[in-house]
């Protein structure tokens, strides 16, 4: 383990419960916000309109045939 992990460590254990909850839940924050900004645009659904497009788009391309197997999009995830 690095030393800036151990010492990030050893800083949430000296803090009061309720703290440390917080310090975790503003950590999986942050890991959330660095996925969220490596992932294609196409991934990420801002609001409800953003999400509607994205359903229609993907209704749209079903109805083309634009369609892939469940092993294709594992993959493509992986690979992501």
């Amino acid at each position: 383990m690095s030393i800036e992990k151990q010492e990030l460590l050893k800083s949430i254990e000296t803090l009061p419960e309720e703290l440390a909850s917080k310090v975790i839940d503003y950590m999986e924050y942050v890991k959330f916000m660095y996925i969220t900004n490596k992932a294609p645009e196409e991934l990420i659904i801002k609001d409800k309109k953003d999400l509607m497009m994205k359903l229609e788009q993907g209704i749209e391309s079903t109805e083309k045939g634009d369609v892939y197997s469940s092993e294709e999009v594992f993959e493509e995830v992986q690979n992501i």
